[in-house]
């Protein structure tokens, strides 16, 4: 699947531990802007200089929201113009957002 680096927001001495995360990304899906149709249907998560990459099946909420499903993580996502054509829901998708977006998030099953 891959690795990426993202701001940790758990305690700083836990830095490279494995973990159970929350990943939270401050940056809405827009169609053909940060979000296309993936070449490929099997998850990805990488960088690529400033950005993060995920690659997931997307599902659209139906309240102006989607979920990206990456390798059985959810990452949930606002929607922004323009919006993913309906016929996206469902498909596999890659979804490109500045690195400093994203955060990840500690938490104890």
């Amino acid at each position: 699947m891959g690795n990426a680096a993202a701001l940790w927001c758990g305690d700083p001495k836990d830095v490279g531990c494995e973990h159970h995360v929350e990943w939270t990304v401050d940056e809405s899906v827009a169609w053909d802007d940060n979000t296309r149709p993936a070449d490929s249907s099997s998850p990805k998560l990488a960088e690529d200089r400033r950005h993060i990459v995920f690659r997931g099946r997307l599902s659209l909420t139906g309240d102006g929201g989607a979920v990206l499903e990456v390798a059985g993580t959810q990452i949930l996502f606002d929607l922004a113009d323009p919006l993913p054509p309906a016929a996206s829901d469902g498909t596999w998708v890659e979804v490109r957002v500045e690195r400093n977006s994203v955060s990840l998030w500690p938490y104890v099953l």
